[in-house]
């Protein structure tokens, strides 16, 4: 049905912020809107629904767009870390079998 261009499509912020602004204001279902601003209305659901968790009304344990950001932040930064510390580990290994001779 839909292309995997379609699928793979991204939105701005900005339209992203109007989307869920036209849901709220609208009356409209998520599907209606989406229709009409021709997204899926699978991904117009989930930006109203963080647009919801951002605005401090979701449910607790709920993670805030910042929260999520922040955590893929900290979770690229760990794996290169562990990337960093591997690389060490195999130099202190290669310089001690160096000096042993």
């Amino acid at each position: 049905m839909g292309s995997k261009s379609n699928r793979s499509r991204r939105y701005t912020e900005e339209f992203k912020r109007d989307a869920v602004a036209l849901v709220r204001s609208s009356g409209r279902t998520v599907t209606e809107v989406a229709r009409e601003i021709g997204g899926s209305a699978e991904g117009l659901r989930y930006w109203v629904k963080q647009d919801t968790i951002d605005r401090g009304q979701g449910a607790a344990g709920e993670l805030t767009s910042a929260e999520r950001e922040e955590l893929r932040r900290l979770r690229r930064q760990n794996r290169e870390q562990a990337e960093t510390i591997e690389v060490l580990r195999k130099a202190a290994v290669f310089f001690a079998k160096e000096s042993d001779r």
